[in-house]
C-alpha cells in the first residue's frame, strides 16, 4: 500500500516531480502520483484530499506552478502533513509559486520545499514515515552514506586532477 501521495496541478510539473518519486523509490517507500489540478478539477482535489488518510497514505508532497494553490488548498482538507513543492514558472521564475505555498495561513500548515525541490520533498516525506519506521530510518542513513561518498570521490578527483581538468572532463 502507497504511503506518499504524490499530486501536482499539470502534467508539465511531472519532470520536477519525478525527483521525489526517485527518490521514494530509491528508499523502497510506495507512492501513487497523479495530476490534481486545484483551479482545473477541485472536485477531485477535494476527494483526493478528503479520502488520502482512509487510503493509507501518511503524507502528500504537492507541487504547482504559477498561483501555486494545490498544496494550501490540500492541506486545508487534510489532517496529514502537507509538503509544497513550487514549481518554476516561466513569468517570475518560480517565485509567484513559492510566495502562494509558502505564506499560508495560521492554522493550515505546509512544509515548503525551495523552488523545485521535489527531490528534497521526497527525502521529507521519508524522514516523516521514519518517525515510525527503523526500516526506514537505516535505509536513509545508507543515502546519506553514499552522498558523503560521491562527495569524497569528487572532493580526491578534483584534488588530485586539477581544477581545470576536472571541469574538462567532468562536464
Amino acid at each position: 500500500m502507497a504511503e506518499v501521495l504524490i499530486i501536482m496541478g499539470s502534467d508539465s510539473d511531472l519532470p520536477e516531480m519525478a525527483e521525489a518519486a526517485k527518490v521514494l523509490e530509491s528508499l523502497s517507500i510506495d507512492f501513487d502520483l497523479t495530476v490534481v489540478s486545484a483551479h482545473r478539477t477541485p472536485d477531485r482535489m477535494y476527494t483526493y484530499a478528503k479520502e488520502a488518510h482512509s487510503k493509507g497514505y501518511k503524507c502528500i508532497i504537492a507541487g504547482a506552478g504559477g498561483a501555486a494553490h494545490l498544496p494550501g488548498m490540500v492541506a486545508s482538507i487534510t489532517s496529514l502533513p502537507v509538503i509544497g513543492v513550487p514549481i518554476k514558472s516561466s513569468n517570475m521564475s518560480g517565485l509567484d509559486s513559492l510566495y502562494s505555498i509558502v505564506q499560508m495561513p495560521p492554522g493550515i500548515p505546509v512544509a515548503t520545499m525551495a523552488i523545485n525541490g521535489a527531490k528534497n520533498a521526497g527525502l521529507f516525506a521519508a524522514k516523516i514515515l521514519a518517525t515510525s519506521n527503523s526500516d526506514i530510518i537505516v535505509r536513509l542513513a545508507k543515502y546519506t552514506e553514499t552522498m558523503e561518498k560521491q562527495v569524497l570521490e569528487k572532493a580526491a578527483k578534483l584534488e588530485q586532477n586539477g581544477f581545470k581538468d576536472y571541469l574538462e572532463n567532468s562536464i
